[in-house]
């Protein structure tokens, strides 16, 4: 079967198992774990921050950064779309006990006169401070789109006149380096704090990286034990992090102009299957509301039937990923089953 359902579908490269097999372990929680403290540096250096944490997932990277920032309480400020509105919320708002504030977006851009409209450097008649604004990269719910530089530059600076912190949702921050042409560093710069998976495109089994400052870190160490992701031996984890970091960020060109080829063959076939610009990372929307069949679960089935997976997204459109176990073949071989299923 084709996978393309996900990057999280992503198994370990053999550099990865023999880096597990040898990792130097201790404990996480007590003295520390070498290989833990090895990829945490690691990963505040290509963040260009001061320090970082070794969670087990972007969602609890997000959820930490939440409640650091909720020590002023107040609101959260999401994008409409964000994966952190759509399908994070709960833990903004029940766990942080921040009231999430949403702002209409395009393409992963908030609307910037609306975001201004809503911050909140204090408590007034309309409601609490804004204790953070949140940014995503690459764009999840909008096909993989890539915000600019200039953008991420000008919620930062709308922030920091409020004196707002901003928090990005990097799980495929590393894919937006790699399309932007520039270093993680440089997209960093404009967030007090990331996540970055390492278990997606990078190929890694699990975990993300939470990076910002030293004190930012410090609190995040805390809440991280408090919601029950305190480690152990993590080091076997974080061994294959480390090679992810270090051997695996380049090659995510390949899966963008994969995806690139799947969005021109669709477009090919029909414009109404893409979204009108072209992808700029490793996932391709299908859009099959115009189609005969419209019906995205039944899309999602006939696909099955042609070798292929995907997953749907809303009632008439399905997510297509391209990662490191797919081929130029797989694409053609993708193209060709939609278009067989269009004729049946």
């Amino acid at each position: 079967m084709i996978d393309l359902r996900s990057d999280t579908v992503t198994q370990p490269t053999p550099a990865m198992w023999d880096a597990m097999r040898a990792a130097s372990l201790g404990d996480d929680t007590l003295e520390g774990d070498a290989t833990v403290q090895a990829l945490e540096a690691l990963g505040a250096s290509r963040a260009g921050k001061d320090a970082a944490l070794f969670v087990v997932s972007g969602t609890m990277g997000n959820l930490l950064a939440s409640l650091c920032y909720a020590t002023r309480g107040g609101e959260a400020v999401l994008d409409a779309h964000a994966h952190m509105a759509k399908s994070e919320a709960g833990g903004v708002a029940r766990i942080a006990h921040l009231y999430p504030v949403s702002v209409p977006s395009r393409y992963g851009e908030m609307d910037l006169n609306v975001l201004a409209d809503v911050l909140r450097p204090g408590f007034s008649r309309y409601g609490q401070p804004t204790a953070m604004v949140c940014v995503e990269t690459t764009h999840n719910h909008s096909g993989g789109y890539v915000p600019s530089l200039g953008y991420m530059e000008q919620v930062r600076g709308l922030a920091s006149h409020a004196g707002i912190a901003v928090h990005a949702d990097g799980a495929r921050a590393f894919n937006a380096a790699v399309s932007l042409g520039v270093e993680l560093a440089q997209l960093a710069a404009h967030c007090d704090s990331i996540t970055l998976c390492l278990s997606k495109g990078l190929s890694a089994p699990m975990g993300s990286i939470l990076a910002g400052s030293h004190e930012f870190i410090a609190q995040a160490r805390t809440f991280r034990r408090m919601v029950g992701g305190g480690l152990r031996q993590a080091g076997i984890m974080a061994a294959a992090g480390v090679v992810a970091l270090e051997s695996m960020v380049e090659r995510l060109a390949d899966d963008h102009r994969r995806a690139q080829r799947l969005w021109q063959g669709l477009a090919d076939l029909d414009a109404t299957l893409v979204d009108p610009a072209p992808s700029r990372s490793n996932i391709v929307r299908l859009r099959v509301d115009k189609q005969r069949t419209a019906d995205a679960r039944a899309w999602e089935h006939a696909l099955e039937q042609h070798g292929v997976l995907a997953r749907a997204s809303g009632a008439g459109a399905l997510r297509l990923v391209t990662h490191r176990h797919i081929e130029d073949a797989d694409i053609e071989h993708a193209i060709d089953a939609i278009a067989r299923i269009r004729a049946e």
